[in-house]
């Protein structure tokens, strides 16, 4: 492999990677028991895939079957029923168990329990023995039964879900395609819903009926009009209303089969994966919704196969022949073939089957009446679910670390057993020649010397079970139900949709405490970071910025009114269109129509330039497109695009007044305000959009007297720019200002576009269209060639002007993001958007900055290994961190190939590379698919992404989405969580350690797959760092503690055995060992795992640094373990010895009598309970009297059972303690015993916490003394603890929405938290991004923006009033926090050349498809290949000469000094409300921390 110009390697070959860095554990216990996992032992396993023929209305060959008459198992398709939970009925035993029995420890209890039957090592009833393990499996078994009895639910919901196959009529049409049988469960179906009455449909559609049924066939047409009208099967003709009538019958989707026929109605989900008959258009093309199979939410189109659009009916499609050859399934999205072969006397006739002519299941069908198609795919061998995988058994993090725990405590427990056997042999082989008294009767047939070191081995294993703790699992399982509960009543994350109550629901209880340790997060975009949304926001036309006016809070009909209102010509007719298409602002009051006052003057002022500009504008802005518009009963009109974003340009024009009212198979119609009828326009030619061209145009000729053909182009700015007139002045001009506008809007974060336009002499179109059909039909080259004539039509465009476009988050996205990275957790966006549209929401959303350097990988000229191996030399190669000359980086600096000015002034400069914010990665799916197929190039894709701060997929397909995380997760062995909201996350979801979904429009897949359940993305924030936080300390200190007092209720007992001839007898009564775990001790920990937090959520919110102690695994650990373990040794020792030695040295009886065994040994059990107790209060931070209550109950108890245990008469139950209070209580011994040892026992954990809190504190340990001192203190908005002066926390909870109320605070950032341990190669970086998290600093006024990036001043009187004030969304949650920055450029390693920041708007299109994709503007830079290398030395340069960056110690040294004055009680007043009384200066502004960045794992 090439490495750096040092000659070593850039990356190591370690192509047995996992192998060698797994530790002992992993490799020979964790992996060699990995086959019993239940997840792969009893699952279904799919069956390989083979090619299939599917057959209608022809039988089946006679090789299909076996000599038996049965259908070969490879013939059988799989069923189509969606299966996510664990178990049915038959297999819920033996898998639960053997889930349950992964557990070291519930091994262990059955060995112990099992041994006991046998009389020699019987204690007490052996059912008694064996009934906490048999409670501790059925309560665990009742858990994971509710669990999977949900998500049974959950699936029935979607097999039961109706779709309508042909059937009926006696069996005029049989499916004899073989299906496998369904999966048996337990939950009830949903019973199918009624139809109408024929009674209720409308005496037009009988009519309709009988003409249909009549078969005239001169009114073939009429049948097909009113059939193309029919959108339900409510009001469908050919509807099935019984079994004996032919027609469309009602069925679930897990009964539909491969070969069956249905038709779907506008609106309907897909069901499988369907071959496409018919539509109800005339040109057979139905749209399709498919956010929920790839994320994307433009609408796509579909046709039918050529050949067999006549199956439009019932009586066609019963009569048809045909079989249909399919290749088999496969994980690809974008690629599925196939074949038709309609049989007839004629000869065979094929067409072919693409993945244009089917519709996928998770897809949904939009503004198509109906589509009638065949079957070809079903359940597993669907798209989804080849891309999806079963639901994992998930375990977590603490509890597979407890199994290497509780295997050292078998260790030791098998050492003591074997010292107790050895030593009692010994000494009993010792003790028998010399005929001591205590060895009576041990020659007996029964008692054999010289194997009672074996039986001694046994009875060990039983005296001290109780180092392996069984109640643990239950406590556990127990408080993670508990803390289940919490995060379902947690009313901060709820979310009210459509007046539902939408609950942060934990579907799996077992992994609350892996919410505190995430490290990596793998987010979806569409439905989860974005709420698809757009809204128009501004537009410059003919060199003038319109910024929209200030968001009225009035009706929603006068929020709606038109521009036509306000025109001099306005009658009924006029002013009705306009309304209609303003009444859908209504429907979404959160989206303001856009309108402006100061346009609308300009557009009534008809003899202008400028009016004459603005109708060309929103003409084009209303006729370049594809989007439909389709009017719903209450006359309003609604337009469904490719993207939100389309869909809101179409809107803006009608909400000016030129509303697109749909269009007529080729006429387009468009009402204007200028005249009373709408325009009409016929649509001559689409000129799609391609990669290279990124643009789209359509031809069209106007429909009047003049018949005027129009060129309407959008696109790129660059691109647009390229293309106009080069002779006119006027153009140059106009070009220059738009290029000034454009600035403005990018600074912003608004997504941007420009729109031109040309006429068309007919001549010359005629030629044109000649050359267009030429390339259109060539068999060659044919994209190539089309391309070429499309670019002979799109020259000398007359430019109009730009539109700026806002892409609307989800609430609180941004502010989520930031607090998320400041907690240390690596962000990775995974998404099947385009490379811009995805680098657009990364700005908007956070993740990348201004000063973000961009590496971009996607397939290109360059290899992705070169690729990646160049990026990890350019920027990150040892060579160029050893040379720091100036002089000769300006040499090498001024020899690269600089960009092309286009007339654009460049936004960034040429710096990528040495830009302070750190390196950010953009990878494509294509180039995922590569890196995945070699070891090497993973290797270099880790090493790269783990020197970035953020990564960004994009392309990519739901199977590559897990692959992702699993390579992440099993190569660095960290904690990934991911996020997702649809069924293309599914396999994300199901992949990472935790998976959360989100409760939004693409269905209940994601939510049934997940571990988590959520309202909106912003909710992550408060699960992860407050509830997971807590679980993780809860959880972490709840197992220490337990493995603690087991260690203490055994420590006492082997301490006896130097006593007692090591012969494992208890010093104590047995009942007391007994009770240990149930009464005495069991309380304590039980309040540590649901009462105990060791800071506020307040705090935990306001400083996401906090996390990162849980996320570090501190509260959880061997160091931890094995200290309490010490812990529970030395105070057992005390108990014990002092205990012992006061008994025994002389007797404590009054009579002189020598003292009893149970007498010492009660003393002894008392003080352990009590010191076991208050150990684990001494180590609870939060108390509250429920913790009062759990710490004393076990002292309690055994205070009041002590005396009455002792009472007992032998007669009612034989003990050797009968009569023990006489002398217990009596004797100084015990009550001077007891609360010495207690002392003596928790003296060392007491100061050592003391010093803790006190000498050596850390960032928690300093908000608690905060909080004691200063318990009124906002983190929020204290200056001392990262707040700002002036800042005052408004009613919500969430702590968003929060206003900057004055101009030259706004400006600023707070002072945030510093890490206390310093990166492992530190990336300058000038500040964190502001606290977002809990306020808004809101948008600065536009001249503010340019005093700081030195861009020309605009005239006041053009920027409209800042509407902060008003609360409007787009300047507050969605202005990528860059408080009037500026991007920062992008390297794309495929071409080598450095790009100009892109402007933000993306607009994809369907390449090849009916439907256009939209496609993202950005401005191309080229540079020199030895520009990497430049960029990054002059940021060494940059960085070994920047004084201001402080270590991360004294930083942090800083922050504690601050928080000490805040607990010296200092005057509030001064720092809190100084807004009301003082003006603080700049100067006197609190100095900035500069933060070191997150560490590389």
């Amino acid at each position: 492999m090439p490495g750096s110009a040092s000659g070593a390697p850039l990356v190591p070959r370690r192509r047995k990677r996992r192998a060698n860095k797994d530790p002992w554990w992993t490799r020979h216990i964790a992996k060699p028991l990995s086959v019993l996992n239940p997840a792969t032992l009893m699952s279904r396993r799919r069956k390989p895939s083979t090619p299939r023929s599917i057959f209608i209305n022809e039988k089946l060959p006679a090789d299909y079957f076996d000599k038996k008459g049965r259908p070969l198992k490879s013939k059988v398709f799989s069923t189509n029923q969606n299966v996510t939970s664990k178990y049915t009925i038959l297999t819920f035993l033996p898998r639960n168990l053997l889930e349950q029995f992964r557990r070291v420890a519930n091994i262990f209890f059955l060995f112990i329990n099992v041994l006991q039957f046998f009389p020699k090592f019987s204690t007490i009833s052996p059912g008694l023995v064996i009934l906490p393990l048999i409670v501790v499996l059925l309560i665990t078994a009742l858990k994971d039964g509710y669990e999977d009895i949900k998500r049974h639910q959950a699936d029935r919901k979607v097999n039961h879900s109706v779709v309508h196959v042909l059937g009926g009529g006696d069996g005029q049409y049989v499916n004899v395609n073989p299906m496998e049988g369904k999966a048996k469960t337990f939950v009830r179906g949903i019973p199918l819903p009624k139809r109408k009455s024929k009674k209720a449909i409308s005496a037009e559609m009988k009519a309709n009926v009988d003409l249909l049924k009549s078969g005239n066939e001169n009114d073939l047409e009429r049948q097909h009009t009113i059939r193309s009208h029919v959108s339900t099967w409510d009001n469908d003709p050919e509807a099935g209303d019984n079994s004996k009538e032919l027609g469309w019958q009602r069925t679930i989707w897990e009964d539909v089969k491969v070969g069956d026929i249905v038709k779907i109605y506008d609106n309907e989900p897909i069901c499988a994966d369907i071959i496409v008959c018919a539509t109800s258009e005339e040109e057979d093309v139905c749209y399709l919704e498919t956010k929920g199979l790839d994320g994307e939410t433009n609408l796509k189109s579909r046709h039918a196969v050529p050949g067999i659009s006549h199956l439009d009916s019932v009586q066609a499609c019963a009569t048809t022949q045909m079989r249909i050859d399919m290749e088999p399934p496969e994980v690809n999205m974008y690629r599925l073939n196939g074949a038709i072969v309609l049989l007839g006397e004629g000869g065979d006739v094929t067409h072919p089957v693409t993945l244009d002519t089917c519709l996928l299941r998770g897809c949904a069908l939009r503004n198509t009446g109906w589509v009638i198609g065949i079957v070809a795919f079903t359940g597993d061998d669907t798209k989804i679910i080849q891309n999806s995988g079963r639901a994992p058994s998930k375990r977590s993090r603490v509890e597979r670390q407890m199994n290497p725990q509780v295997l050292f405590n078998l260790l030791v427990l098998g050492i003591i057993a074997m010292i107790c056997s050895v030593i009692a042999h010994v000494l009993e082989k010792k003790w028998t020649p010399q005929g001591a008294y205590w060895m009576l009767y041990n020659d007996t047939s029964q008692d054999n010397p010289n194997i009672n070191g074996l039986w001694t081995f046994f009875n060990a294993l039983i005296t001290f079970q109780n180092i392996i703790p069984i109640s643990l699992y239950l406590s556990i399982e127990f408080v993670r139900t508990v803390q289940a509960l919490f995060i379902f009543w947690d009313h901060q994350m709820q979310y009210f949709k459509n007046g539902q109550k939408i609950r942060t629901t934990a579907r799996s209880w077992n992994l609350s405490d892996d919410l505190g340790q995430v490290e990596y997060i793998f987010s979806d975009k569409t439905g989860t970071l974005t709420q698809n949304v757009m809204v128009f926001r501004q537009c410059s036309v003919g060199g003038k910025i319109y910024y929209g006016d200030e968001p009225e809070v009035t009706a929603p009909a006068k929020k709606a009114k038109p521009v036509e209102d306000t025109m001099s010509s306005s009658d009924d007719n006029s002013n009705s269109t306009g309304d209609v298409a303003s009444l859908r602002r209504a429907e979404a009051v959160e989206i303001p129509p856009f309108h402006d006052r100061t346009l609308t003057a300009d557009l009534n002022d008809l003899d202008s330039e400028q009016s004459r500009i603005l109708h060309g504008f929103f003409v084009v802005l209303g006729l370049c497109h594809t989007a439909l518009a389709s009017e719903s009963e209450s006359g309003q009109i609604t337009y469904k695009a490719q993207s939100p974003d389309e869909a809101a340009l179409v809107q803006s024009a009608a909400d000016v007044g030129f509303v697109f009212l749909g269009r007529d198979r080729n006429i387009l119609r468009l009402k204007t305000p200028y005249a009373e009828q709408p325009d009409e326009y016929e649509l001559l030619n689409v000129l799609e959009f391609n990669s290279t061209r990124k643009r789209m145009s359509v031809i069209v000729r106007k429909c009047d007297d003049q018949g005027m053909i129009l060129l309407l182009t959008k696109g790129a700015d660059n691109i647009i720019f390229d293309l106009l007139s080069k002779n006119d002045e006027s153009q140059a001009a106009l070009r220059e200002k738009t290029d000034k506008d454009l600035q403005v809007f990018a600074s912003e974060g608004l997504r941007t576009l420009c729109l031109a336009y040309r006429v068309l002499e007919p001549a010359e179109y005629e030629t044109w269209a000649k050359e267009y059909h030429e390339a259109e039909v060539a068999l060659t080259d044919r994209e190539e060639k089309m391309e070429d004539v499309m670019a002979h039509i799109e020259t000398s465009l007359q430019l109009l002007g730009a539109t700026a476009i806002e892409d609307k988050l989800q609430d609180g996205v941004p502010e989520t993001i930031a607090d998320l990275k400041r907690a240390g957790i690596n962000i990775w966006v995974a998404t099947g958007d385009k490379l811009e549209t995805a680098v657009a929401i990364g700005y908007t959303t956070n993740l990348l900055t201004a000063n973000s350097n961009l590496i971009i990988i996607r397939e290109g000229t360059h290899s992705i290994h070169d690729q990646l191996r160049d990026s990890l030399g350019a920027f990150f190669g040892d060579d160029l961190r050893r040379s720091t000359s100036l002089t000769h980086l300006e040499t090498r600096h001024s020899t690269q190939l600089r960009r092309v000015n286009t007339g654009v002034q460049s936004l960034v400069g040429d710096d990528n590379g040495y830009r302070p914010g750190g390196f950010s990665l953009v990878i494509e799916g294509s180039a995922l698919a590569q890196i995945f197929n070699d070891d090497e190039n993973e290797d270099l894709l880790i090493q790269l992404a783990l020197k970035c701060n953020t990564v960004i997929c994009c392309r990519v397909s739901p199977l590559q989405k897990a692959q992702i995380v699993r390579l992440i997760k099993d190569s660095l062995g960290v904690m990934c969580l991911a996020i997702g909201d649809g069924a293309n996350d599914v396999s994300m979801i199901q992949a990472a350690d935790v998976g959360v979904g989100i409760s939004g429009e693409e269905g209940l897949q994601a939510v049934n797959s997940a571990d988590y359940a959520t309202g909106q993305f912003r909710f992550l924030k408060r699960l992860l760092l407050v509830h997971g936080h807590w679980s993780y300390f809860r959880n972490g200190t709840m197992i220490v503690n337990f493995f603690y007092k087991n260690i203490i209720g055994i420590g006492i007992l082997f301490w006896y055995m130097f006593f007692c001839g090591w012969s494992t007898t208890f010093v104590y009564a047995y009942v007391y060992l007994l009770f240990w775990n149930v009464f005495w001790t069991l309380c304590p920990v039980i309040a540590i795992g649901i009462f105990d937090r060791n800071a506020d959520d307040v705090d935990l919110m306001a400083l996401p640094e906090l996390y990162r102690y849980s996320r570090e695994h501190k509260y959880y650990n061997w160091p931890r373990f094995l200290y309490y373990l010490f812990e529970g040794v030395y105070q057992t020792a005390i108990g014990y010895f002092f205990i012992h030695y006061a008994y025994v040295t002389t007797t404590t009886r009054s009579d002189g009598w020598e003292v009893y065994k149970d007498e010492m040994s009660t003393t002894m059990a008392v003080a352990a309970v009590m010191y076991a107790n208050l150990f684990s209060g001494l180590n609870i931070d939060a108390w509250s009297w429920w913790v009062v209550f759990a710490v004393w109950v076990g002292p309690f108890l055994i205070w009041v059972f002590t005396p009455i245990y002792s009472v007992v008469p032998p007669t009612t139950y034989f003990s050797g303690v009968y009569g023990n209070d006489i002398f217990l209580f009596r004797s100084a011994a015990f009550w001077f015993g007891w609360p010495f040892v207690t002392i003596m026992a928790l003296m060392p954990r007491y100061l050592i916490k003391f010093a803790k809190q006190n000498i050596f504190p850390n960032d928690i340990d300093i908000m608690r003394l905060v909080r004691k001192y200063q318990p009124n203190v906002d983190p929020f908005t204290d200056p001392m603890l990262g707040g700002l002066l002036d800042r005052s926390r408004d009613n919500d909870n969430m702590s968003i929405g929060r206003v900057q109320s004055n101009a030259h605070l706004a400006r600023r950032t707070s002072i945030v938290l510093e890490e206390l341990t310093a990166p492992t190669e530190y990336v300058p970086a000038t500040e964190y991004p502001p606290r977002q998290s809990t306020e808004y600093i809101g948008r600065p006024s536009i001249d503010s923006i340019h005093s700081r990036t030195g861009r020309p001043s605009i005239d006041s009187s053009r920027v409209r009033p800042s509407l902060e004030s008003h609360g409007r969304p787009s300047f507050q949650s969605t202005r990528l926090g860059m408080a009037g920055g500026i991007r920062g450029s992008q390297v794309d390693m495929a071409t080598g050349i450095t790009r100009e920041p892109s402007r933000g708007f993306g607009f994809d299109v369907e390449e090849g498809g009916v439907a256009i994709k939209r496609m993202q503007s950005s401005l191309s830079q080229q540079s020199a290949g030895n520009q990497r290398y430049t960029l990054r030395r002059l940021a060494v340069h940059n960085r070994q000469n920047n004084p201001t960056a402080p270590s991360p110690n004294r930083a942090f040294k800083s922050l504690r000094n601050r928080a000490g004055s805040i607990l010296r009680g200092r005057n509030r007043s001064s720092t809190v409300n100084t807004s009301t009384s003082t003006q603080v200066s700049g100067d006197d502004f609190p100095q900035r921390l500069v933060p070191s960045p997150p560490r590389s794992p």
